[in-house]
């Protein structure tokens, strides 16, 4: 097999650096971008590692918090200069390991160029080995990273945000790629900080079946060591706070913090608005009787209608997410369909307690959830999925203990109808408006959607309705007449008054 070697640096005359492009690592992160964003390391910063021949990189004097983060690297193999998706891929000649190293300290001096943070001697050890980019399927990669011997990054290439061709293809748009030009394109979930004496190994390989003999580059292996020389006094000093400790290490339990009093906890956004209490109140109540006390109100278009349900003796209450399908047109496809796209992004960020609901414009020749994508959101803690469209793999799909609402089973891949296309934003599903944030309810009488600034007032309501028709019903079933007493009149509602206080008093 190649290897990186003095040449192999040398011909580098760019290194460009993608900001976000893992799943893991955009959860750890919070945050989701929509495009790929870079940054540049000067070619002054590559070094080459091995276990025979480990690199060693100084954690500047001063510095508390020298990052890593094991990565796969691209080396251009011929130019690149506006190239599209379909072509992208065969510009790249080699695929390598990577370590983009950076300090923390110095990431407030350049406002998100990382020059200083992320550019030092050093801070861009690749290899050792060179795979061939032609022999390897750019989604079928596998990224291990080692802190002294212990394995804290392993992911694959499978789902990333943006897959690799469409890095080169983007870059290419403004940026002519040359020779020997390399890529990072992004770190999993996992990368920390090391300390001097500490050593980083990072290994890329190919994903092959049981039994199957895999590429690898082999290890690349960082030695890290403390730097002796201070900082020059007219230049920026290092600094750092909680803050870049808790993005360094990962989590602010890794970084050895304290909880922030009061923060949100993954997963509990709902009780910002949707609180335990108001939750148990409105699954006291049926959809039937909110949807009288909405119509009071005036609302009347609240109703997500012409669906079915997995699981219809559940009653399903929530906090709506949304994912927005548009029709299919194959030259967008190509660009939103694949890779982790919106559809992926909904069913990886969905929270627990929430409610996934899908715009499929009603279109039913078409599978908007299956089984895998299914079980995902169940293992997320999500409350249930809402889409008028289809849904495939329905026998997996309708024995999950997560109910799902569907308009039709259809065995249909994504592609045939629709495109994923945006999440988290103002939708229409099954003939009503819904938006992120809004309160979904759902039981066998069908599924509402309420707004939050109602939901406390109208749960109130709903609970003395119910309390005023289970009186109602037992008189009734006692021979008395509906006339007067449904709705009740005055005489009525004494008595209803009076066997209210009597319910209290036992």
């Amino acid at each position: 097999m190649e290897q990186v070697n003095e040449e192999s640096l040398a011909a580098a005359r760019k290194v460009v650096a993608v900001h976000i492009n893992y799943p893991s690592r955009a959860a750890q992160r919070g945050r989701t971008p929509a495009q790929p964003s870079y940054f540049l390391k000067p070619s002054s910063s590559l070094a080459f590692g091995s276990a025979e021949a480990p690199s060693v990189v100084e954690r500047p004097a001063g510095c508390e918090l020298l990052g890593f983060e094991g990565e796969v690297a691209l080396i251009i193999g011929k130019p690149a200069r506006r190239v599209g998706l379909a072509d992208a891929w065969s510009h790249v000649e080699w695929v390598t390991a990577s370590n983009d190293l950076g300090v923390y300290d110095l990431r407030y001096a350049d406002k998100g160029s990382n020059l200083r943070s992320k550019g030092g001697d050093g801070f861009t050890p690749i290899g050792p080995g060179l795979i061939p980019a032609d022999a390897v399927d750019p989604a079928g990669l596998r990224i291990r990273t080692w802190h002294n011997g212990e394995l804290v990054q392993d992911d694959t290439t499978e789902e990333l945000l943006f897959p690799f061709a469409r890095l080169v293809a983007d870059l290419s748009q403004l940026v002519t790629l040359e020779a020997g030009d390399i890529i990072l394109t992004g770190t999993p979930a996992g990368a920390s900080v090391a300390k001097p004496g500490d050593v980083v190994e990072v290994e890329v390989s190919t994903v092959e079946a049981s039994g199957s003999a895999s590429l690898s580059t082999g290890r690349l292996v960082t030695r890290v060591e403390e730097g002796t020389t201070a900082f020059a006094d007219f230049g920026a000093r290092p600094k750092t706070d909680d803050l870049q400790r808790e993005e360094a290490y990962g989590s602010r339990a890794a970084a050895g913090l304290a909880p922030v009093e009061g923060a949100a906890v993954a997963g509990t956004a709902v009780g910002h608005v949707l609180t335990a209490d108001l939750k148990a109140k409105l699954e006291s109540v049926c959809t039937a009787t909110l949807s009288s006390q909405l119509r009071k109100r005036g609302l009347n278009n609240v109703s997500i209608d012409g669906l079915s349900s997995t699981r219809p003796e559940k009653r399903v209450v929530g906090l709506a997410r949304t994912l927005r399908y548009v029709p299919n047109r194959e030259d967008l496809f190509k660009t939103h369909g694949g890779g982790f796209n919106a559809q992926k992004q909904a069913i990886d960020s969905v929270n627990e307690g929430e409610i996934l609901v899908m715009e499929a414009r009603g279109e039913k020749g078409t599978g908007t959830i299956g089984d895998i994508l299914a079980l995902r959101a169940q293992v997320r803690g999500a409350a249930a999925i809402i889409t008028d469209g289809g849904v495939r793999d329905f026998s997996a799909v309708a024995a999950m203990d997560m109910p799902t609402y569907y308009a039709n089973p259809h065995p249909a891949v994504l592609g045939r109808r629709h495109i994923p296309w945006d999440t988290d934003v103002t939708i229409a599903c099954g003939g009503t408006t819904v938006q992120p944030g809004d309160i979904i309810v759902a039981d066998s009488d069908g599924i509402l959607v309420i707004p939050p600034a109602f939901a406390e007032e109208l749960a109130d309501e709903s609970i003395i309705q119910e309390r005023e028709e289970t009186f109602i019903a037992e008189m009734v079933a006692q021979g008395h007449s509906v006339d007067g007493l449904y709705p009740l009149n005055a005489a009525w509602r004494a008595k209803y008054e009076a066997w209210e206080a009597d319910k209290v008093d036992d």
